[in-house]
């Protein structure tokens, strides 16, 4: 996709007035429009009475002549799109088309001035993004509310939060617009039986959240799915709620990691793992849980690596629905990367001969254990790490179902994952 320069010059009789300069937007998916402008400030020499400060203003307008925004002389650089914009321009769809630079002709010398434009169409491409699909704001019991949770996700570096209050949904009708930040629509439903988090559906439940048994349950949560949300079983093995209904096969995700890492999160990766022997693809997920600031529980901590087609909710619930998902601890987390050929974590592929897994992984430090689990447990692991980096090829044998990547690290002599990843699944012929 070919960026575009435009040489132009304001001539002197144009000062004091705005007009526009065309320019073609392509076909194509594009993510994001940069306009970046330069041109002399000081007229004449230095030390001068008679030197002038130039200044030309910049805006923008689109394909349909919309006013996107104004900068005036305080931005070199500006950029608009579908998920994020310079502060004072808006979020927008790109259409191609004729776009229009807005000119400022504020201050403009005697025989001209010229100005160098540069458009840069960054076409819109997968990438891993980091959130967080756990967390509760003042509409339940929250300390913060969700402004504050959305300054937080940014100083914190996310791409994505679901704030999932306690059986209710009114936020989720309102929610804040955040260049840069996507907001997923979530509730946790909150029974006595277990909690599951429904995601990406404003209003999940047809009237309220009561069910007062097995087949209730499987009732409402039949028509949360069938709206449309992805529902995740949360902290299946906490002490305090744990999953206790009987239906094992309601929800599309479990929550392994929920929280500081500890043995129930420890016991819900088990429980997982054996989701995965049944039979099941089932993607984990994780989140902090965060309440309030001060506590043992801290925002961010852990974090989803997703790596989506667009920052779009839908394109991020889909890609995680896929296990095209890993856990790490922390923003500055562990990274992990897992291929078979052109398969990644989440996909199913069959076994080719001469094929082995590429297993990536970097931000380790040393006391981590990075080991390669399939069905039947651990099956190769490294201790050694070369400037917190591992690069490996596995071999995979025929009675493999599945493999995924997970990092721990010994403490007290107890095991606490750092991170941990989505498997790849393997045809059985």
């Amino acid at each position: 996709m070919n960026n575009l320069a435009i040489d132009h010059i304001i001539p002197k009789t144009a000062e004091g007035t705005y007009y526009t300069i065309p320019f073609q937007v392509p076909d194509g998916e594009i993510d994001r429009i940069t306009v970046t402008y330069s041109y002399s400030r000081i007229s004449g020499k230095f030390n001068l009475i008679s030197n002038m400060v130039n200044i030309v203003d910049l805006g923008l307008m689109d394909a349909d002549e919309r006013f996107l925004g104004w900068s005036g002389s305080s931005r070199k650089t500006v950029y608009v799109g579908p998920y994020a914009a310079t502060s004072g321009y808006l979020m927008t769809e790109i259409k191609p088309g004729e776009w229009h630079i807005l000119v400022g002709a504020y201050k403009i010398p005697e025989g001209g001035l010229p100005v160098h434009y540069e458009i840069t169409f960054n076409p819109l491409q997968p990438r891993w993004l980091l959130g967080d699909l756990h967390m509760h704001s003042t509409a339940s019991d929250g300390k913060h509310d969700i402004f504050t949770l959305a300054k937080m996700a940014q100083n914190k570096g996310l791409d994505f939060i679901a704030v999932s209050n306690h059986n209710n949904y009114s936020e989720n009708l309102n929610l804040p617009v955040v260049p840069g930040l996507t907001f997923i629509p979530a509730v946790e439903w909150t029974h006595y039986q277990g909690h599951m988090n429904f995601l990406g559906i404003a209003a999940p439940f047809e009237n309220s959240f009561v069910a007062n048994s097995e087949q209730e349950m499987l009732n409402l949560v039949t028509k949360a799915r069938e709206k449309g949300a992805l529902v995740s079983v949360n902290h299946p093995k906490c002490n305090f709620c744990p999953y206790l209904w009987h239906s094992n096969d309601c929800f599309d995700l479990v929550e392994v990691w929920n929280g500081p890492m500890r043995k129930v999160n420890m016991d819900g990766i088990a429980w997982w793992h054996d989701k995965l022997i049944e039979g099941r693809k089932i993607p984990l997920v994780g989140g902090s849980d965060f309440h309030r600031r001060g506590h043992i529980v801290r925002f961010a901590r852990p974090v989803n690596h997703v790596y989506a087609r667009s920052p779009a909710a839908a394109d991020i619930l889909k890609a995680i629905s896929q296990g095209r998902n890993y856990l790490s601890a922390s923003v500055k987390g562990v990274q992990l990367d897992l291929h078979y050929g052109e398969s990644m974590m989440g996909d199913t592929t069959p076994k080719r001969d001469g094929q082995t897994l590429t297993i990536s992984a970097s931000r380790l430090r040393p006391g981590m254990h990075l080991k390669l689990v399939n069905q039947d447990g651990f099956v190769v692991g490294w201790r050694r790490f070369k400037n917190g980096k591992l690069d490996a090829q596995v071999p995979v044998s025929a009675s493999w179902r599945f493999a995924y990547l997970l990092v721990s690290r010994n403490l007290f002599g107890m095991e606490y994952v750092r991170a941990i990843s989505n498997p790849i699944y393997f045809d059985q012929e």
